[in-house]
């Protein structure tokens, strides 16, 4: 078995200029705000459709987690091809073990729409990925992983959704990034849950790690996801430098307790409607 760290993935794909600009307008437009915060009718009402079309859930059996490996299988493997392609048609790697995976479920279709997970430890000589594949790129003492204790800290990785709950980019290019939905497969109403799903992990990620006092959280990531996840109010620490890593990346710090301060109105409800599907169902322990 292949054990390879991946990084986490955009919000969104890396669109053309005519493409970029379009969706700067519709963004825009949606929010009316630079600064990404959402009124309260749109609050509610990406709550309700969300909740209409989508459930979160923990993969805590063998058969959810088996749905999960498959997705990242199809992202990874076959679509995005950061791994060779596997004849079980599982993704999967020595960290799944010391793992907990959330997952959003499209209710219409019954299929996962896409999932992240947390990588735990328990112990100092447990290492993140980061730590085992990038250390050279934390050089920010303060917050270093080994600053605090094993129990408390975790890493967020293998964040995937699958084609249908996207669009490619006009170009058809291997390994497009991941967000924008099909709009050939679903219905309006559908669609405008949608493009909530990527945010939807993060907070999904965020609230199981609220919950079980994982505060401090990392992810290897591009720039360019830190100013996604900026705009939905989660605002990550750069720890050192751009470094090539499945393209240019860097490490990042996230404290749960401030980017739950620090969130956006709007995703707010969106965040306690995921609380209650995750923890009013199911025992946590992480």
């Amino acid at each position: 078995m292949k054990t390879k760290a991946l990084p986490s993935q955009p919000l969104e794909p890396q669109a053309t200029r005519s493409e970029s600009s379009h969706s700067e307008t519709q963004t825009t437009a949606a929010n009316k705000s630079p600064t990404g915060a959402i009124g309260r009718e749109d609050a509610t009402a990406i709550a309700k459709h969300f909740s209409q079309y989508l459930r979160p859930q923990l993969a805590l059996t063998d058969e959810l987690k088996r749905e999960v490996f498959q997705l990242r299988h199809r992202v990874y493997c076959e679509e995005l091809h950061f791994e060779d392609a596997k004849p079980e048609q599982i993704e999967q790697d020595d960290f799944d073990q010391r793992s907990v995976h959330c997952a959003i479920r499209h209710l219409n279709s019954n299929q996962l729409a896409g999932t992240v997970r947390i990588i735990t430890t328990k112990q100092q000589d447990e290492l993140l990925p980061l730590q085992k594949y990038c250390a050279h790129a934390i050089t920010h003492e303060t917050l270093a992983p080994q600053n605090f204790l094993p129990h408390q800290i975790c890493e967020l990785s293998r964040l995937a959704v699958p084609a249908q709950f996207r669009k490619r980019q006009t170009d058809k290019q291997e390994g497009a990034a991941l967000g924008v939905i099909n709009e050939d497969t679903f219905s309006p109403h559908e669609m405008r849950a949608f493009p909530y799903i990527a945010v939807s992990l993060y907070l999904s990620a965020m609230a199981l790690c609220h919950k079980t006092r994982r505060f401090h959280i990392y992810l290897m990531m591009e720039p360019r996801l830190a100013r996604s996840l900026k705009f939905v109010g989660i605002h990550c620490t750069q720890l050192g430098p751009v470094v090539d890593y499945h393209g240019q990346r860097a490490a990042y710090y996230v404290d749960v307790r401030e980017a739950r301060r620090t969130l956006n109105a709007g995703y707010r409800k969106l965040l306690t409607f995921i609380e209650s599907e995750l923890f009013n169902h199911s025992p946590v322990k992480l």
